[in-house]
């Protein structure tokens, strides 16, 4: 059994190398009082008795094959995340080491908590995966959002605003041995061969199914400085937790669900482990599902060059089931009214978020728009709202053409240079549009599809609506409803078709690396540019047709 363990205690930190020896001594620093008796292993500890893992239908449902092909696995290895660091980096110079330790919190969380407790700082390029080194902190980087990171995290301040921005407290040695939470209770016997072969117990606790787990790197405030390197504001870049509190998802009695419960969906009666494994009522499969299958696409075609060691077909097929997630579990359209008024078409878009939180949430490079077409009766397209290019930018949308501006919420549209597009958009202190985080103190649109029991009226400041969608009758938590008012040639009778498209990484927030000459810029863009094509999908869709 390989064995990486950093041990973090009150006075020292040991970063013991993969050979059993102590490599690395060192005062602890500002976080380890918050963590000690911790200790981290990388995955492949935890691989041999949680792989091999099927159902009686045959389904592979190991944890380590779902994990090692996640988001999670591969948060260090992200090239989008880690040109976004180093961009930051080159606008705010002499904030660069804060801005590499406060990405790597979450991106790298076992390397930064471990450099935290022997009293240095987190980084970010010295020890991405890729970069050749073999040291302590390199494995632990590479080995991202990892097992013995997620299953140390204790009930300490779970849902307080304390947790939030990687602020969650790692639970403490006991004399029976490393603590390792899950759902469930182990039989004694389990728990001395886990405890013999990897020194680690496992501890019943119930906050691991909850949703305030996830909110601690899924909850992020970021600082904005200004040119001078000053703190002039802050902005909640990402708020799924606080959205999904704010929805019917979180009330008991109300048909509640937490986020484990569609990111990580239940398979019933299985063993946990392959070695002496009981089966238990529910396991969460470990696939992480999101909303990122561009990226998993894109980790999966530069493999090579990116570091990546899940195999192909397992990232296939992670993307495969984020697309069919997507397509199936996130959004509904539809077209609840159309006319023919002279030559005008009068149509009416009705969009519904079936999540629970906003969509689309977290980072905000994220976009939803509605793509509505009108052919004639000889298939001639006669009016197209939100036709996306090969480049991945929407036709008519002004900040995919101009940084410097934005599309606004639209009630009512009446040409093909306007589109309806949900999404989040940050600006500076002087109200300029950006994609700079740590630039941002504000939004200055945010119409992104609310979830069910969404009070648009009394959300908190943090989640609130902002820009047109806030003054608009028709968007509430019930989804909203886009008017077309549009002039049309040709003869009917006409079909519509109206398409709830989504990208994870908009045109606008790839295409503004351009202009900075470092190399995880450069190497992103050239990525996107090889995929840019395939960057956005389909969520929903419906269609009509209509007789003159």
């Amino acid at each position: 059994m390989r064995r990486h363990h950093v041990l973090i205690a009150a006075a020292a930190v040991w970063a013991t190398a993969v050979t059993g020896q102590p490599s690395v001594t060192a005062q602890g620093g500002p976080s380890a009082t918050a963590h000690q008796g911790v200790e981290f292993a990388t995955s492949e500890n935890c691989l041999a008795c949680h792989n091999g893992m099927t159902t009686r239908s045959g389904e592979d449902v190991s944890i380590g094959v779902a994990w090692r092909a996640s988001m999670m696995a591969n948060s260090a290895r992200d090239p989008y995340w880690q040109a976004s660091v180093r961009r930051e980096t080159l606008d705010h110079t002499s904030h660069a080491d804060a801005i590499q330790d406060e990405c790597a919190i979450c991106h790298m969380p076992m390397a930064r908590t471990a450099a935290h407790a022997a009293g240095g700082r987190g980084r970010v390029f010295a020890i991405a995966p890729g970069s050749g080194g073999t040291s302590e902190e390199h494995q632990l980087a590479a080995d991202g959002v990892s097992c013995t990171l997620c299953h140390q995290i204790g009930p300490d301040r779970l849902g307080t605003r304390e947790s939030f921005v990687g602020g969650f407290v790692l639970g403490r040695r006991t004399a029976d041995g490393l603590p390792m939470f899950g759902p469930y209770d182990v039989e004694a016997g389990v728990k001395r061969t886990m405890h013999s072969a990897t020194d680690a117990v496992p501890s019943k606790s119930e906050h691991m199914r909850q949703s305030e787990v996830c909110a601690t790197c899924h909850t992020l405030y970021t600082e904005a400085y200004g040119p001078a390197g000053e703190v002039v504001g802050s902005l909640p870049e990402q708020m799924p937790y606080l959205e999904w509190r704010h929805s019917t998802f979180a009330r008991d009695g109300e048909g509640g669900r937490s986020c484990q419960s569609c990111h990580m969906p239940d398979v019933e009666s299985v063993p946990i482990a392959s070695v002496l494994g009981e089966p238990r009522e529910r396991l969460a499969r470990h696939t992480f599902l999101g909303g990122n299958f561009f990226m998993l696409r894109m980790l999966n075609h530069f493999r090579s060059q990116l570091g990546v060691t899940a195999p192909a077909a397992e990232l296939t097929a992670a993307a495969d089931a984020t697309l069919r997630q997507l397509a199936s579990d996130t959004a509904q359209i539809a077209i609840t009214r159309a006319a023919i008024a002279g030559r005008r078409l009068e149509a009416e878009v009705a969009v519904r978020n079936l999540t629970g939180h906003k969509l689309p949430t977290g980072y905000p490079s994220r976009r939803v728009w509605v793509h509505l077409t009108v052919r004639d009766a000889s298939g001639a397209v006669v009016f197209e709202s939100g036709a996306v290019d090969e480049a991945g930018r929407i036709a008519g949308n002004d900040n995919d053409a101009d940084a410097r501006r934005l599309e606004p919420h639209f009630e009512e549209i009446r040409g093909a240079d306007q589109v309806q597009i949900y999404e989040a958009i940050i600006a500076g202190r002087d109200g300029a549009v950006t994609t700079g985080l740590l630039t941002a103190t504000q939004y200055v649109k945010d119409n992104r599809l609310l979830p069910r029991g969404f009070d648009k009226a009394s959300a908190a400041a943090d989640i609130t609506v902002h820009g047109g969608a806030l003054r608009d009758g028709d968007f509430t938590d019930a989804g909203d409803r886009v008017r077309y008012n549009v002039a049309v040639t040709g003869t009917g009778p006409y079909a519509i078709e109206a398409e709830l498209r989504y990208q994870p990484i908009a045109f606008r927030w790839a295409d503004n690396l351009r202009g900075y000459d470092a190399p995880e810029p450069r190497r992103f863009v050239s990525y996107y540019d090889t995929m840019s094509a395939s960057s956005s999908t389909v969520l929903a869709s419906a269609s009509t047709r209509l007789v003159e």
